[in-house]
């Protein structure tokens, strides 16, 4: 788009805000609308491996336990838990009174049956289905057995101490499902969820519309006793332009929108990251940290000159964040300094890099008199991470290295990275569980990938000394102890080079009351009203 028809298009936005109504069709019922601009694939919560699919299993079904606002374990259809003195049992007692979905395929049009701890053994062992090939299977690479003692006890047995277990089973791949309609349906479960959320499947025209009901048999109530959830609905689209998915914001024809784009950050935002004042009486924004780190990654098996350490080092010196997330990110996010692991979990540190270009090119001298000139590097990025990636290239030229910028769809990136087929790329962790060890694992040798996340192939016998000690590690303190060790280390060898550690925002209007959110960007729909 030129940049006078995007000066045309922001021009009229404050005025069709003005104009636009947010009320709903349905005036008398509560409909929470919002966008997914990445089609939805399936609603399998054994394949919800992203956020265009956790949301909505997040809508529909419930695990043994679940995550707060502070990302605390919190009771769901496991009312309490205990965990042996060794580590190795968990034991849950379940809720007596957590129904299914209503489906024919339990007897009528309007049967349902009550969750057992059976259905909790048969949902693990699908997920472990070598047939079934679920994304998640690796949650459950510890689990030694599980066991229904009845029907409210269900039984977790390790083969080996494992700390953040627990927390793993907050993942949407740990939801229950009912034998009776997975089998049923096979395959096509994926667009014939059932499950025991909030909300139940009404309709899903994939790549157009979306729609979730109110689960009127849910089991949770809010601290007055009256029954969750609020609303009547919610209802998704999936707009893949996401100016027009701005403008259907402002025009109130969505209630809510997540974090932002860089075609309309500079309209909504202040160069702080702030609301700006024409829209701060129509609009809330709630930041929040979020458990993304964004980095760049080397590949540690290439034969290329970023084998060399001081090289790796000198390209992490030789940038400035700071500048980077102020005039590129609207300061939405902290400039990654610190360690890989990010602001908000235990175990973070400034152990990091800050811009020092005079380090940098002492590095840089040091590595040419043994290599003689550097050749040319090649970054691959997608394009929505361009400007960034063109950031870099100017900063490190002015040190006289020379970038290839090398953009790529998303999920051919993807590929390339897990085939090694990248010297140097672009890449996001996101928080599958909130501990550091999640994102530590990205180093561990043993995880290399494709089999495992450790993208950049790095191997160090030191550091995965530590990993596997600190993966059994029971006493908290010790464990962010091991966590900054093991940090530290990484961040010296620099097989990645931190950008930033991102932030959520959300956006709603003002009648939009009760949206509950963590540093994972979870969705809970649960406690909103649309007034």
């Amino acid at each position: 788009m030129k940049k006078n028809t995007v000066y045309f298009l922001f021009s009229f936005i404050s005025t069709l805000f003005l104009a636009a109504c947010s009320s709903h069709n349905h005036a008398d019922k509560m409909i929470f609308r919002y966008n997914e601009c990445a089609n939805i694939n399936t609603l399998d919560p054994a394949f919800a491996r992203d956020q265009r699919t956790i949301w909505p299993c997040r809508q529909l079904y419930n695990g043994l336990i679940q995550l707060d606002t502070a990302l605390e374990m919190q009771p769901c259809i496991a009312k309490r838990w205990s965990i042996s003195p060794d580590g190795l049992d968990y034991t849950f007692i379940l809720r007596g009174d957590v129904y299914f979905h209503k489906n024919a395929l339990f007897g009528t049009a309007d049967s349902t049956r009550r969750v057992v701890a059976s259905d909790f053994q048969y949902s693990f062992n699908r997920i472990t289905d070598d047939d079934v090939v679920s994304p998640g299977a690796w949650i459950f690479a510890d689990v030694e057995s599980t066991k229904a003692v009845d029907d409210t006890t269900f039984v977790i047995h390790l083969k080996e101490p494992f700390s953040p277990f627990l927390s793993m089973l907050g993942m949407a791949y740990c939801s229950v499902v009912p034998r009776e309609v997975v089998e049923h349906y096979g395959k096509d479960f994926r667009n014939h969820p059932c499950g025991t959320g909030p909300f139940q499947f009404q309709y899903w025209k994939e790549g157009v519309k979306l729609v979730l009901r109110k689960n009127p048999l849910y089991f949770e109530r809010d601290d007055e006793g009256s029954p969750l959830p609020y609303l009547d609905a919610v209802a998704v689209t999936f707009i893949v332009d996401r100016q027009t998915v701005f403008l259907e914001f402002i025009k109130g024809n969505l209630d809510f929108m997540n974090s932002l784009d860089a075609s309309y950050k500079d309209e909504i935002l202040t160069l702080d990251g702030q609301l700006k004042d024409k829209y701060a009486d129509r609009i809330d924004m709630v930041s929040t940290p979020f458990l993304n780190t964004e980095y760049l990654g080397f590949n540690m098996e290439d034969n290329g000159i970023l084998r060399d350490q001081r090289l790796r080092q000198a390209i992490n010196l030789g940038f400035d964040r700071r500048k980077m997330m102020r005039y590129l990110r609207n300061n939405v996010g902290a400039p990654g300094t610190g360690g890989f692991i990010p602001k908000g979990l235990p175990g973070y540190s400034d152990c990091g890099y800050e811009y020092d270009p005079l380090r940098a090119k002492q590095l840089l001298a040091d590595v040419k008199k043994e290599h003689g000139p550097l050749p040319s590097l090649k970054l691959s990025t997608t394009s929505n991470y361009l400007d960034l990636c063109k950031y870099i290239q100017q900063q490190l030229g002015l040190l006289g290295l020379t970038i290839e910028v090398d953009v790529n769809p998303p999920a051919a990136l993807s590929e390339h990275v897990a085939q090694g087929k990248c010297e140097w790329f672009r890449k996001s962790w996101v928080a599958d569980y909130p501990d550091a060890e999640n994102y530590l694992s990205l180093f561990y040798g043993p995880n290399r990938t494709p089999a495992g996340p450790n993208y950049t192939r790095f191997k160090n016998p030191r550091i995965d000394k530590i990993y596997k000690k600190m993966r059994s590690e029971n006493n908290p303190e010790r464990r962010v102890e091991l966590y900054r060790e093991m940090d530290s280390l990484v961040m010296q060898e620099a097989p990645v080079m931190v950008l930033y550690y991102d932030q959520i925002l959300h956006f709603t209007h003002k009648n939009v009351h009760g949206l509950q959110s963590n540093a994972m960007n979870n969705l809970d729909l649960r406690f909103v009203k649309i007034l």
